[in-house]
Parts: C-alpha cells; sequence; structure tokens
C-alpha cells in the first residue's frame, strides 16, 4: 500500500496505521523477542512471529536456557496463540551448520577464539530471515535485542542501548546500512531489562519470569571442547605446551582445551614466573605461554569491516574513535587507519592484554552513542 503523506508516523516509522503496517517479529521463545511480539500485537500491528530450528531437537530439548531449543520453540508459540498472530518455525539447521556452525569449529582449530552470535546475526537472522520477511510483503523486521536504531541526516544509525549492561552492540556491529533500514529494535530505549519482565507480567506472557540464556545455543554448558571434538576429531590431537623461547614445558590434549590469556589449567606448575597462553599454533599443534607482560598489545589488525560512517571508511586517512575488542570489556580510545575499504590497523591508546584473533573489535563515537561499525581480528 502507498504511503499516506498525510498519515503521521507510527511507532515503528511507517506513515500509516498499525493496522496497515506487517512486521515480522524474530522470537527465539525468550522474554525479549516475546515482549517485542505482544508489544507490536497490542498496538494494533500485523505481527508475524518467526522463530528458527537452529540445531537437532534431540539435543535441544536435553538443554534448558539456550536460545532456539526445542522448549523455546514451544514457548514462541505460546505467546503467539495468547496474543492472536500467526507463528512459523522454520528449520534453518543446514543453513546454520554451513554459515555457523562449521566455522566455528574451524577458527577454534585455527588458534582462534570465534563469536558464533555475531556470525549468526549476519548470516542467518539478518540475511536468510530477512529475506523471508520480504517474502511476506512485511514492512520491517523486528527483534528483541538490546541496541538502539536512531533516524540520522544520512539515514538510520545504530546507537548502544540505553541499558549499558544490557547493550548487545558488540554482537550486532556488521548490521550494514541496507538491513539496519529495515530492521526495527523496540526494547532499546527501556531503562532496564526490569522494564522488560514488567511488559511481560502486563502481557501476562509465561516467559515473564523465564531465565536468560547464557551459552551459546549449540554448546551446552559452555563445553566447547565437546561440540568441537564431535565435528573435528583431529581437534584432540595432543602436542606441546612451549614455552615464547622456545623450550618445551610440558603437553596438551588438544589446543581447543585452552584460550588466549588463560593462566590456569596449563598443567605446568612449579615455575617461577606465571605463564599464560600468548599463542595457539594450530598447525604445529602447539600451546605457546609466556610472561603477561607479552599479552599486551597496542596494534589490532582488523579485516572484514563493516562501516557505519557517514562518510566512505578509506575517505579519511584516519579516525579517531573508540574501540572494544571483546564484549565484555568497555571501549577505549583508538585510533583507526584504513588500508582499504574493508581493512583497517587499529592503534589502541592503552595497550589491552588478551586480545585475540577471531573476536570482533566494534567502533564507537566517543562523544556519543554512535555505533560506527567494526570487523574482524586476525594474526595480520
Amino acid at each position: 500500500m502507498p504511503l499516506d503523506q498525510n498519515q503521521p508516523l507510527n511507532s515503528l516509522g511507517f506513515a500509516k496505521t498499525p493496522a496497515e503496517t506487517r512486521v515480522v517479529v524474530a522470537m527465539s521463545g525468550g522474554v525479549d523477542s516475546s515482549v517485542v511480539a505482544a508489544m507490536l500485537s497490542e498496538q494494533g500491528y500485523d505481527v508475524v512471529g518467526v522463530t528458527l530450528q537452529l540445531y537437532d531437537h534431540g539435543a535441544a530439548l536435553a538443554k534448558k536456557g539456550a536460545c532456539c531449543a526445542g522448549i523455546d520453540i514451544h514457548d514462541a508459540r505460546r505467546v503467539a496463540e495468547k496474543m492472536g498472530f500467526p507463528h512459523y518455525v522454520l528449520d534453518y539447521e543446514n543453513i546454520f551448520k554451513d554459515a555457523v556452525i562449521d566455522e566455528f569449529a574451524d577458527s577454534y582449530l585455527a588458534g582462534a577464539t570465534p563469536v558464533p552470535c555475531i556470525r549468526c546475526n549476519e548470516r542467518v537472522k539478518f540475511k536468510d530471515l530477512l529475506a523471508m520477511a520480504k517474502d511476506l510483503e512485511a514492512d520491517c523486521m523486528a527483534t528483541g535485542h538490546y541496541i538502539q536504531r536512531i533516524s540520522g541526516e544520512s539515514g538510520p544509525e545504530l546507537h548502544t542501548a540505553a541499558d549499558s549492561s544490557r547493550d548487545q552492540s558488540y554482537f550486532l556491529f556488521s548490521t550494514t546500512p541496507a538491513q539496519l533500514d529495515f530492521l526495527r529494535f523496540p526494547l532499546g530505549h527501556l531503562p532496564s531489562k526490569d522494564d522488560t519482565r514488567a511488559l511481560a507480567e502486563k502481557y501476562d506472557l509465561s516467559v515473564a519470569g523465564k531465565p536468560d540464556s547464557q551459552d551459546i545455543c549449540f554448546v551446552p554448558n559452555g563445553d566447547y571442547a565437546s561440540v568441537i571434538r564431535k565435528l573435528r576429531p583431529e581437534a584432540a590431537d595432543p602436542g606441546e605446551i612451549v614455552h615464547a623461547d622456545g623450550r618445551v614445558l610440558g603437553t596438551h590434549e588438544g589446543v581447543i582445551h585452552y584460550t588466549i590469556g588463560q593462566r590456569r589449567g596449563l598443567g605446568i606448575g612449579g615455575l617461577a614466573d606465571p605463564l599464560y597462553v600468548v599463542m595457539l599454533d594450530a598447525d604445529n599443534k602447539q600451546v605457546v605461554v609466556g610472561p603477561k607482560s607479552m599479552l599486551s598489545t597496542r596494534t589490532v589488525p582488523v579485516r572484514e569491516i563493516n562501516w557505519l560512517g557517514d562518510a566512505p571508511f578509506a575517505s579519511q586517512s584516519e579516525w579517531h574513535v573508540a574501540v572494544k575488542v571483546r564484549s565484555t570489556r568497555p571501549p577505549t580510545d583508538a585510533i583507526i587507519r584504513p588500508v582499504s575499504a574493508t581493512e583497517a590497523t587499529v592503534e589502541l591508546i592503552t595497550p589491552e592484554e588478551g586480545v585475540s584473533p577471531g573476536q570482533a573489535c566494534v567502533f564507537y563515537d566517543r562523544d556519543s552513542s554512535r555505533i560506527f561499525g567494526g570487523g574482524w581480528i586476525h594474526k595480520g
């Protein structure tokens, strides 16, 4: 239906009534996306709920609290039934395995520390699911992510959530301008998660008291090693624990059991000074350890950059921003020096410890809540 220029914009930014505005809601079965669907339905929007089955139901049903598990599909369906909007479950198992799980395993084998939730948003939810939403003739797609989409002079901008403790910008840096134009994040402005749960109780949703998921959805109990061992049996090959100076200090039972910065559980006690994992050499099956000072770095090579600034990324020789090199760390001042439209060297003003290949480096405006995108840290 053509937009009526005399019609005021509705809460999703369209010049038509809510009833004339179709919105696909990505429903994981958790409280956040359930509240989004219920809230939009109550406001009169033409809501269509979609839940993705991303991995084997048998494994899913044995695990509580992970998104998109069997019980979560059931919970999403109950919310849709209560609020009276259609709900569909799509089998994305093969897509998810090819786009997310296989790379997760291969990255670990290569000595990196991957972030599969970012790849899932990038390659599944905001690609295939978003395309499906357009096929359903939706005007937009809404999710339960804690992040804000704000209209700027050059188009929609990505901004951090009002509640910094819930902000999910680190996991959404790869959202492209075209995707951002179609996406909506109705919870990003809320002061706290308590406000979300209060809305769930207001709508009398069965998931109001459901705990948040903590683990990666396809990794039961956070045991990455067991999942990777099933996918890539060679990952458990033993090897040597080697000091950075070349000394062999011991043996290990697979590089997948270690992460950059790890100190405990190395099995090489009795040394005068504490040692940390400073590198994982998967090709030679070596875990390289050294003093804490070796973990500190100021130079971070970044590639696959998704730039969300107004001017082209390569139009300046330097960008003075703040960056996050891990999801749990606050942004720190940095200088980005573009190498190409999708590659750069990031100089951290204050050195960081444990910067690991496979993690994201996300760019933030130092003077506002705006996110300028980001890229993937690699070995250089």
